[in-house]
């Protein structure tokens, strides 16, 4: 990746990120208005949750500039990781509010069936629930877009974050909209609905979380690119035995280290053109940042 790439992406995922950030932070005035104008506590426990949305839009602002800071004498393998941080950052959070609304609904729940009575919610709060689940499902498609265009699991785990306010929203909308219709004996359907959204948020944050702890464990590419690597090494003529391959992730970046086999009797300076020309070819597939280091031994 080109200096002017990096800027290039590094741009994007700022434009998306500040866009996001803004429409939270609106979000998060416009809901705690509604939940307390239409007597909501759903409707405030969502903005808690867009809240949370834009805390993320700022980790993920800060990590990312981190991460893009060239190598220094302190990280020999770069920045990348920092990314890698705050993907699991705003995963753990999404755990946290997942199971703060799993919680917060259950109890209500519980409330509901010893006899205690449920405040029915307001019009301003549904209008409020569909309004954010409009503008939180188009912040997704475009925050994800641009996660996936520059490579970012930051920016993608930002993108679910909208989502799961979405998600959550529809289940605020679903539940206000059962209590004004069909009346406060029904106001329970709130923090039912409030409670299946919570699960689907858990189950997106566990998704997002594995694959972060993967790599800070540094867990092995997956086999396939192993497999291709070595068939890459093993396309050079005079090449043979590809062995102790080490491979793992760096942020959005490849470390791979090999050892391989030439004959013994070849030139140092032949051996030498041999392992840069493979190293290029895997940068070349593999992206130009990525961290190659090739061991040259003679073949038994």
């Amino acid at each position: 990746m080109t200096d002017l790439d990096k800027k290039v992406r590094e741009k994007a995922i700022y434009r998306a990120t500040l866009t996001g950030g803004a429409v939270n932070f609106l979000l998060v005035v416009f809901k705690f208005l509604a939940g307390v104008v239409g007597h909501s506590a759903a409707m405030l426990a969502d903005a808690v949750h867009s809240l949370s949305d834009f805390i993320t839009d700022a980790v993920v602002i800060l990590f990312v500039r981190i991460s893009n800071k060239p190598e220094d004498k302190g990280h020999d393998y770069g920045h990348g990781k920092y990314e890698t941080l705050a993907t699991a950052l705003i995963g753990m959070a999404l755990l946290a509010v997942g199971f703060g609304i799993l919680w917060n609904g259950a109890v209500k729940i519980a409330d509901f069936l010893r006899g205690e009575p449920l405040q029915q919610p307001g019009m301003t709060a549904l209008i409020a629930a569909v309004v954010s689940i409009l503008f939180k499902e188009l912040l997704y498609r475009y925050t994800v877009r641009v996660g996936r265009e520059c490579d970012s699991p930051a920016v993608i785990a930002n993108a679910w974050h909208h989502r799961s306010d979405a998600l959550s929203s529809i289940g605020t909308a679903a539940g206000i909209g059962g209590a004004i219709l069909l009346g406060p004996r029904w106001a329970v359907l709130d923090p039912i609905a409030a409670v299946a959204v919570s699960l689907f948020i858990i189950r997106a944050s566990v998704k997002l979380l594995g694959p972060c702890i993967d790599e800070l464990l540094e867990k092995s590419l997956p086999e396939e690119v192993n497999r291709e690597i070595e068939a890459i090494v093993l396309s050079f003529d005079g090449v043979t035995e590809p062995h102790h391959l080490r491979t793992r992730r760096i942020g959005t970046n490849y470390a791979i280290e090999v050892h391989v086999r030439m004959d013994g009797a070849m030139p140092l300076f032949q051996a030498h053109a041999t392992a840069t020309a493979i190293e290029r070819k895997l940068k070349a597939r593999f992206g130009r940042d990525a961290y190659i280091s090739i061991h040259v031994e003679p073949i038994k």
